[in-house]
């Protein structure tokens, strides 16, 4: 395994520890989706890495330069997608929100995120707020 690799391995375990599995007990759908944003608001907020979400910093350095280390960092990204397309269809099967396109509102949601990861790391104290207010769109 190499550095990059490696590096991209011990993210993914920080990510599981401090994002996903504390939401692990917290009911599906559109309270697990908040809980999950809220761990990933903090997870940014105070980076345990140079660059804040480790997923959002690297994606676009790899996109174009095929090998493991873009195949980590996409099979991240993928899982992470699924991971929210899932609590959205989990919402709108308790009709705990409106039916929509869980595969798109997690791309939206994501992309809203990725842009927070960016503007938490120029200083921007209001990107919080923005994303709860997105998330506040979909989940009322």
């Amino acid at each position: 395994m190499s550095a990059s690799t490696a590096s991209c391995s011990a993210a993914s375990k920080v990510f599981a520890e401090t994002v996903v599995d504390p939401t692990s007990d917290v009911p599906p759908g559109a309270e697990r989706l908040r809980a999950l944003i809220e761990r990933w608001l903090a997870y940014a907020r105070t980076p345990l890495l140079p660059g804040g979400c480790f997923w959002a910093a690297n994606l676009a350095d790899f996109d174009s330069r095929p090998g493991p280390v873009r195949d980590a960092l996409f099979g991240h990204h993928r899982h992470w997608l699924g991971l929210l397309a899932a609590e959205l269809r989990h919402a709108a099967d308790a009709a705990q929100i409106a039916d929509l396109d869980t595969e798109l509102a997690a791309f939206q949601i994501d992309a809203v995120l990725c842009a927070a990861n960016t503007a938490l790391r120029l200083g921007d104290e209001a990107a919080a707020d923005k994303v709860h207010r997105t998330i506040d769109g979909y989940l009322g």
